[in-house]
């Protein structure tokens, strides 16, 4: 396990109040707390997941975000990073961990639709081995702005464990102050 100042944990109903803070600040169109409170209760299909901090200086989560599985699909339902720890590629460790659920529960491709004006999140899926597959147009209700839908063609074990090893790697330099024991 690498020393990282966070854990990949399961979301509780107990963390949506700090999720709803997340989401209103980084989604124009939210969720609401009742959508998650479903998703983590009452649907089979939905897996949802925080990370974590294990240090008292950091916010009570630090990302969020859901898998759904859909037949052989892993599709990112959300996935969020709080705006104040964006830019240190926790949203590519949430996310190659999402899949690596998705693989798990027997999925062989991922999906996901992301707002046509978030490159910073584009550039990321590309990254990790999305391909633009079309657009859903109008998909936003609250502006009508588009949709561009994502895939990773293939899901395997193997290379996602690759993934999340140097994504491990890169974030134990950036994290290190927070792996340091608070002085006494």
């Amino acid at each position: 396990m690498p020393d990282l100042p966070f854990i990949f944990d399961p979301m509780t109903v107990a963390d949506i109040p700090e999720v709803m803070r997340i989401e209103r600040r980084v989604f124009s169109a939210m969720w609401t707390s009742g959508i998650y409170h479903r998703e983590i209760t009452a649907n089979p299909w939905s897996h949802y997941y925080v990370l974590r901090p294990t240090h008292p200086d950091l916010p009570p989560i630090l990302a969020y975000g859901g898998v759904w599985q859909m037949d052989k699909s892993a599709h990112i339902s959300t996935i969020a990073t709080h705006p104040d720890y964006q830019g240190r590629k926790l949203g590519s460790y949430l996310l190659i961990q999402l899949l690596i659920k998705g693989e798990k529960l027997g999925c062989t491709e991922a999906t996901l639709e992301v707002r046509a004006s978030n490159y910073p999140a584009q550039k990321m899926y590309l990254r990790r081995g999305f391909e633009v597959a079309g657009i859903r147009y109008h998909y936003y209700n609250d502006n009508g702005e588009d949709a561009i839908i994502m895939t990773r063609p293939t899901l395997v074990s193997e290379a996602l464990q690759a993934e999340l090893t140097a994504i491990e790697a890169d974030l134990q330099m950036r994290w290190r102050r927070f792996s340091l024991s608070p002085p006494a």
